[in-house]
């Protein structure tokens, strides 16, 4: 099939445009939104905290966005772009990006996995400008040289590329309100007592000041009959005051870290960036590779140790920490799924140890205090978290699946290696 497509040269196919200058002291108009490099990743934007540039009238059309227009980073890394979709109204774009509108016969999705394939095997390198630097200036994105199929069979593998690549983000998306839903649940139980006030409104009992607003909240709910009665039978009806967190439900316990985990340090591993092996690799910002070592042989909490971010992580497979890393060994027994979201609520980047590298402190973690649920609450925590996490696993497995094929199909599709019969065929199977 390649040899059937004309190559062409992409300037005679799309209309193109730089973004604005940005400059405070000339720039006239009404301020507007627009992106510049850090905005457009590959196949989406970063659209929080945008900043705003004044354009004139006259300047709408050259410098705006329609949807399906694809935007391309002119720096930075050459080539990266998404396809707009109108996610925000009246958008512009900085001199940082180009604007790039095809014309009748090119596919604009097409034209989007073009520039992934072409990025992908350094067909776009000798078209950069700039030493250390690297452009890809006006005219050079012009003279790029790319296969045209025919426009229905742009469409058709745009179709298939763009199939697996909505159920990949289909299963993100899930997988992101599977994650919100179990914040949300740590929240109303540890965080508001939302199941304690509702069985001591229940009771009659008194509900001390610090939680009256929501106490009301729960009076109507309990009204309108969305509270979980049974899930509130595992709670107590009644709190008690303590000096150190003050009010707690009635029963539970309060300790400090020091009495109910160790930060153990992690250690130093050769190898996991090559991905050889099935254990996931965390350091102090999060998975970093594979091996076939294990260092905890449960599910478990990985705390950054070293660095200006140091974030806190789970895995609920086996997993190796490097020794940029802690992972927590508990003293006592403790459901490390609540432990999880427990200490997402600390500053663990304001911990710092004093050296010259940022460095968690294990003094400062083990000074802090938590509430402690009864056993049996934490176990239908576990209970109700692990559905949730069964599910984000099965969609991560999936969406694996649906990487591999999509990086498969993308240069031999693009390429015209194979038929897209054959292709199509083989994304209807995986999307079953």
């Amino acid at each position: 099939m390649e040899g059937e497509w004309k190559l062409v040269r992409l300037g005679d196919h799309v209309d193109s445009c730089l973004g604005k200058m940005l400059d405070k002291n000339k720039n006239r108009g009404t301020l507007h939104p627009y992106l510049g490099n850090k905005n457009v990743r590959w196949g989406r934007f970063e659209l929080q905290n945008l900043s705003q540039m004044k354009f004139q009238e006259d300047e709408h059309d050259r410098y705006g966005l329609l949807s399906g227009d694809l935007t391309v980073c002119e720096g930075g890394e050459p080539g990266r772009c998404a396809i707009w979709k109108n996610e925000v109204s009246g958008m512009k774009i900085q001199k940082a990006l180009h604007r790039i509108r095809p014309l009748d016969g090119l596919n604009n999705i097409y034209l989007y996995y073009w520039f992934v394939f072409s990025a992908n095997n350094g067909l776009l390198d000798p078209f950069f400008t700039g030493t250390t630097i690297k452009h890809l200036t006006g005219k050079s994105l012009a003279d790029l040289q790319l296969p045209l199929p025919p426009l229905s069979e742009q469409k058709r593998i745009a179709y298939i590329l763009g199939s697996l690549d909505d159920k990949i983000e289909l299963n993100r998306q899930m997988n992101a309100t599977l994650e919100g839903m179990a914040q949300a649940l740590f929240k109303s139980w540890f965080v508001d007592f939302d199941p304690v006030i509702d069985n001591a409104l229940a009771a009659g009992n008194p509900i001390p000041e610090a939680f009256a607003a929501r106490a009301e909240t729960r009076r109507k709910a309990l009204a309108h009959g969305s509270a979980n009665r049974e899930v509130a039978k595992q709670f107590p009806p009644a709190f008690q005051l303590t000096d150190e967190m003050g009010w707690i439900p009635e029963g539970w316990e309060i300790k400090q870290w020091k009495e109910i985990a160790k930060l153990e340090y992690g250690k130093s591993l050769k190898g996991y960036r090559d991905g050889e092996g099935t254990i996931p690799v965390f350091g102090t910002n999060g998975l970093i590779g594979l091996t076939d070592k294990t260092l905890c042989n449960d599910e478990g909490i990985i705390i950054g140790r070293k660095g200006a971010y140091r974030g806190v992580h789970y895995s609920s497979v086996p997993f190796y920490v490097i020794d940029t890393a802690f992972y927590l060994a508990p003293i006592i027994q403790v459901s490390k799924k609540w432990a999880y979201y427990e200490i997402l609520r600390f500053d663990i980047n304001g911990m710092d140890s004093g050296s010259a590298i940022p460095s968690t402190s294990r003094d400062d973690f083990y000074s802090l205090w938590s509430i402690l649920p009864s056993p049996m609450v934490q176990t239908e925590f576990d209970r109700i978290i692990s559905l949730f996490y069964t599910k984000k696993k099965s969609n991560n497995i999936a969406n694996y699946s649906l990487v591999n094929l999509r990086d498969t199909l993308l240069p031999k599709l693009i390429s015209g290696e194979i038929r897209i019969p054959e292709a199509e065929k083989l994304t209807e199977e995986a999307l079953a």
